[in-house]
């Protein structure tokens, strides 16, 4: 009787602990989700400098916003928005206590700034000389040289300052005042302001050249000027300058002017280099170095007498790139055993890639060895990639697809999701300010070791954070997790959005993990938006098309939005190109308007060729990712294979009316 009482009690004990335990959890839970809507609810009007949303709260709920997590980036975006009015000893007392977290040193690179502006430079010179000497930060060097000047120390600048007067490009406006400086003190002579002179040249900042030229000689300003005669008209400064040229700096003017000519008509860059080439001892460098521009983009746009120019170029000059478009060139003419012999030539890793591999084997088939062919693609086979994908049709085989899930070590992955750090990451994620997240996350797991960054791999998946659970597992090199590097976010936006522009949602999401890997506020360098990457000006006038409000960034970093927009917009390219999901691919990356100019002359040309020799080398790896993307994502949604040959139908010449149009 005894030991059962005993055995009740415990049965009893552990149920409340497993009780206190798992309520502990959920009001945990519960006061994050509270933290991270109070924080949302008053992030925008503090990072506008309105700090009264934060005190209009109750008590309760400003102490439970101070507990959290972000509560250091809401104060830093205040002090930021109210730089200029906010108390310094406040400041100071901020970054004492916070100076480690990034929001804080953010805050204190802008302090320091507003220290220099508001002349309070020995406290600026303070917080430089402790975290910012020697990072090679022109502004806040320069501002550092002013402040020795203005504190009577003019001796320790001037070697400093020599070294940042000696840039070809534009130096931070926060220099003019130690320029002026050495030149007032006489420490700027003529050898400094040639020797500037001389690396404005060389990094083609004609127009700077030209101003310190004025502080010289006439011969240096006429040679600026000359320069930019080269520049501005390329054909005219050969034609006026080509038949009397002497001296070395006018024959390099000269094919300054030959490679600016070369980008829009190669063919008129290799007449006007002709027309001058005999007449002028040019350097062998500088000659073979025009004749390898000429030629490059001779094959690029696919010329007459492509082949013939790259194979003339002297073998030193015919590196990856020149080998790449001679087998290109090959490839696109149906020259086989040429093509083998470039492959041949590429250098081992270049020669062995699957992309070339794959060529060599259809270029063995075309002269009968199939043998050896056939040999090459099971190796191919094997691999999970377009080459890979397309080596198994080759060969009628299924695809290898490999899918492994990652296994999670339940221990290690809840150590990580209770770091500070990690689950400051995912709060910036979850309160949607993405990017500063993705920093932080990635300065911490740069430390993990492989194991640790396999598990926060699965951790990232598990929270949804999709571009980190890619970007990690990929790291560190696995990519056998499909689940985890195909995600299938915001499906039904995808399915819905693609059925209504007649296009398929797997490759509306090759697309969107392609451009973004699922990042809704992504933003590329050229200005395109959010996770579908659409530019501004796209997106506001296929949101008018489709009567969709428009606000600008607000629409473009919506995800659904962005789908429905990026969708629509893909669907106008694939009726643009009758179906032809390969260009429409093409066209949503590099525009419409180019691969307009990239379509044959006459006739078709198979798909896979096409695609080897689109000019732009961001253009061709996109147009292959996706096409990739897009198959992996049709045996994710549905476990069947679909060929990637059948999607890549042949590449014809336009209509009559589109042709003359082009010209």
């Amino acid at each position: 009787m005894t030991l059962r009482l005993v055995s009740l009690k415990l049965i009893a004990g552990t149920i409340a602990a497993i009780f206190l335990l798992l309520h502990g959890q959920s009001a945990a839970s519960a006061e994050i989700d509270t933290q991270r809507e109070l924080f949302r609810q008053v992030y925008e009007s503090v990072e506008r400098g309105n700090w009264t949303a934060v005190d209009a709260l109750s008590d309760k709920e400003r102490r439970l916003l101070q507990r959290y997590v972000l509560w250091p980036d809401l104060r830093a975006s205040w002090f930021r928005a109210e730089i200029r009015t906010a108390d310094h000893e406040a400041i100071d007392a901020f970054l004492d206590h916070h100076g480690t977290l990034k929001p804080a040193r953010e805050l204190r690179y802008r302090y320091a700034l507003h220290l220099a502006k508001a002349g309070k430079l020995e406290e600026f010179l303070n917080i430089y000389q402790a975290y910012y000497q020697g990072l090679e930060i022109a502004r806040l060097d320069c501002i550092a040289l002013h402040a020795e000047l203005d504190a009577g120390r003019g001796d320790r600048i001037i070697n400093r300052a020599r070294v940042l007067w000696l840039t070809g490009t534009s130096q931070a406006e926060e220099c003019d005042s130690v320029f002026e400086y050495l030149r007032a003190q006489n420490l700027l002579d003529d050898d400094d302001y040639r020797a500037r002179y001389a690396l404005a040249i060389d990094a083609r900042e004609f127009t700077r050249a030209r101003w310190l030229a004025r502080s010289l000689d006439q011969s240096l300003l006429d040679q600026a000027g000359l320069w930019l005669q080269a520049q501005s008209n390329p054909e005219r400064f050969i034609k006026t300058h080509g038949p009397r040229a002497s001296d070395e700096f006018t024959r390099q003017r000269l094919a300054y002017a030959v490679e600016r000519v070369t980008f829009a008509d190669p063919e008129k860059a290799l007449e006007l280099w002709k027309s001058i080439e005999d007449a002028h001892t040019f350097s062998p460098d500088l000659r073979h170095a025009t004749l390898r521009h000429i030629a490059l983009w001779t094959a690029r746009d696919d010329l007459p007498g492509a082949y013939e120019l790259l194979t003339s170029l002297p073998l030193p000059e015919q590196d990856e790139e020149v080998m790449r478009w001679r087998a290109r060139t090959s490839l696109r003419h149906e020259q086989w055993t040429d093509l083998l012999n470039d492959v041949a030539m590429m250098t081992a890793d270049e020669r062995d890639s699957e992309q070339w591999q794959y060529w060599r084997a259809v270029a063995l088939q075309r002269i009968g060895n199939l043998v050896s062919a056939h040999s090459i693609w099971e190796t191919l086979a094997n691999e999970r990639s377009y080459y890979g994908f397309l080596a198994a049709d080759e060969l009628g085989i299924t695809y290898s697809f490999e899918h492994d899930t990652l296994e999670a070590n339940a221990t290690m992955i809840d150590k990580m999701a209770a770091r500070e750090d990690l689950v400051r990451a995912r709060e910036l994620f979850l309160v949607g300010l993405d990017g500063r997240g993705r920093s932080e996350w990635d300065a911490v797991i740069a430390y993990f070791s492989p194991e640790e960054k396999l598990q926060a791999a699965v951790l990232a998946g598990r929270w949804g954070w999709h571009s980190r659970a890619i970007s990690t597992a990929a790291s560190i090199g696995h990519y056998d997790d499909l689940t985890l590097r195909y995600p299938l976010p915001f499906r039904q936006s995808f399915e819905q959005h693609s059925s209504t522009a007649s296009i398929p949602a797997t490759w509306a999401l090759g697309v969107a993990r392609s451009e973004s890997l699922f990042m809704r506020d992504a933003r590329s360098s050229a200005g395109a938006i959010g996770l579908m990457q659409l530019m501004p000006s796209t997106g506001r006038k296929v949101a008018r098309e489709i009567k969709l409000p428009y606000s600008g960034l607000d629409t473009l970093t919506d995800p659904h939005k962005n789908i429905r927009l990026g969708t629509t917009y893909l669907g106008n390219m694939a009726e643009r190109y009758d179906g032809n999901r390969v260009l429409a691919t093409a066209a949503y990356n590099a525009g419409p308007h180019r691969v307009d100019r990239w379509l044959p002359e006459s006739g078709v040309i198979d798909a896979r060729v096409w695609i080897e020799n689109i000019p732009f080398n961001e253009t061709r790896k996109y147009v292959r990712r996706v096409m990739a993307a897009e198959t992996i994502f049709h045996w994710r949604l549905t476990g069947e294979v679909r060929r990637l040959s059948d999607e890549l139908p042949v590449v014809q010449s336009p209509p009559e009316d589109q042709q003359l149009a082009r010209r």
